[in-house]
């Protein structure tokens, strides 16, 4: 038999039927348990998404890359965001959101394990191969247990809720360039002396293997919890499932007609533009952490002291969010997104214009005004969209391809106008979410406001 979580009286497996006594969403307790296990999903692909900060410079190390062909970790890593979210949410509509979390897992389970080959070959390419598959399986992962957050509870609550899956989030985050740097350059100061052709192999090789363990021991614990969320029964989200009733009169089925209305809902398409403005700096910001501390004109700091500030960085944001799961129950969403993003702008400027510890410890607060974004838009966006919130969870989860977008236009204008200059690129993205944030009360968000 399996365990059963507190759920509603419809489970997972039941088919979305038309029933005028169907639970509402606003009625509909949380489950604490449910949001439990749904946190543990967060904190895990948020230490699997933190480790590309710390991988990005071992392999650029272990391949001798340059800047360009580096960040290229972060371009494949958040392009399966983009060609694998709308699909993603389609594909749910018709399994719900528990096998889809399932068969995320197993995805991101495949992805991890393409890392032993890579290494072992020492092929570059391999990497980003793995990199690709693994983050498409997290992508199903967001699209699933986003929504889900949301909908197990009042809408009211949803930004609170939200708010706190992703602190854990930013706990993974913020493990995960300690955890990974201790793994990743523990043997660099025990390199062979690579002045000949052999001494330059063996590092590599050894480098390389590097590689093979933690994501050897990654997929261990996603096939787990592929175990365990194939074991539990979480509640059915019916008003977001496609129905399968025989009766028109109370199908919920969108027509052919309406495959695509989800794009006249202007607050979620917004709000898509949002999610890629606030996952393009958040990203971007946290590439140059390293680079900016060490240039002479600003903190001229070791490289691997300045390593210990990006952990500062995405702490900030797991406190911040913490906070903000408290905060929200009781201020304005929409009012809160803007002041952080107005304090993300302020702290930006200063950081362009001054140098040393202020300079430094500006763009780190960044990360506490970071804190609460993502959640709060993603909420704002599907608020009101019943039977269309998995295409636009869908939606909003490929607008995170922003991660790959928005740091290569921040390197493109380093390599042009020096590094503390091109932060104006995340500054200029912090302004458009300042917008939404004071006026996305008063967009539609869907057809029946």
């Amino acid at each position: 038999m399996r365990q059963m979580l507190p759920e509603s009286s419809l489970h997972s497996n039941d088919m979305a039927v038309c029933d005028s006594g169907a639970q509402a969403q606003e009625g509909r307790s949380p489950g604490y348990l449910n949001l439990a296990a749904l946190t543990s999903l967060f904190l895990l692909w948020g230490f699997i998404t933190g480790l590309n900060d710390v991988l990005v410079p071992h392999l650029k190390n272990v391949f001798e890359l340059s800047y360009t062909r580096a960040v290229l970790v972060q371009f494949y890593f958040f392009a399966a965001y983009f060609l694998v979210s709308v699909p993603a949410g389609l594909l749910l509509r018709r399994v719900g959101y528990q096998l889809g979390l399932v068969f995320g897992l197993l995805v991101a389970c495949a992805g991890c394990l393409v890392f032993i080959p890579a290494a072992r070959l020492q092929i570059y390419e391999v990497f980003l191969l793995g990199l690709f598959v693994l983050a498409s399986g997290i992508t199903v992962l967001q699209v699933s247990a986003n929504p889900y957050v949301i909908a197990l509870g009042s809408a009211q609550t949803a930004p609170s809720r939200l708010n706190l899956t992703q602190a854990f989030n930013s706990l993974g985050t913020t493990l995960a360039p300690v955890a990974g740097g201790a793994v990743f350059f523990a043997a660099i100061s025990m390199g062979a002396d690579p002045d000949t052709a052999t001494n330059v192999a063996e590092f590599r090789a050894r480098e390389a293997a590097l590689v093979e363990k933690p994501y050897f021991w990654l997929a261990v614990v996603l096939l787990m919890m592929v175990a365990f969320f194939s074991w539990i029964r979480l509640p059915a989200i019916p008003e977001h499932r496609l129905s399968h009733s025989t009766d028109p009169s109370c199908s919920t089925s969108p027509s052919r007609s309406e495959t695509f209305s989800i794009w006249r809902f202007p607050r979620l398409t917004l709000g898509a533009i949002g999610i890629f403005a606030y996952v393009g700096a958040e990203v971007a910001i946290g590439s140059f952490l390293v680079s900016f501390f060490s240039e002479s004109s600003v903190a001229e700091m070791q490289l691997f002291e300045a390593a210990k500030y990006v952990s500062y960085y995405w702490g900030g944001a797991m406190v911040g969010r913490f906070a903000g799961a408290l905060l929200l129950r009781y201020v304005s969403a929409g009012k809160t997104l803007a002041v952080c993003s107005l304090g993300s702008v302020v702290l930006i400027g200063v950081a362009m214009l001054s140098s040393g510890y202020l300079a430094v410890w500006s763009i780190v607060a960044v990360g506490v005004c970071n804190s609460i974004m993502f959640p709060t838009i993603f909420s704002l966006a599907l608020r009101g969209l019943g039977q269309y919130t998995s295409q636009g969870s869908g939606v909003l989860c490929m607008a995170i391809v922003g991660g790959a977008i928005i740091p290569l236009l921040q390197g493109v204008l380093a390599d042009e106008a020096g590094i503390q200059i091109s932060f104006l690129v995340p500054l200029l993205c912090y302004c458009y979410i300042a917008y939404y944030g004071a006026f996305s009360p008063t967009l539609r968000g869907a057809a029946m406001e």
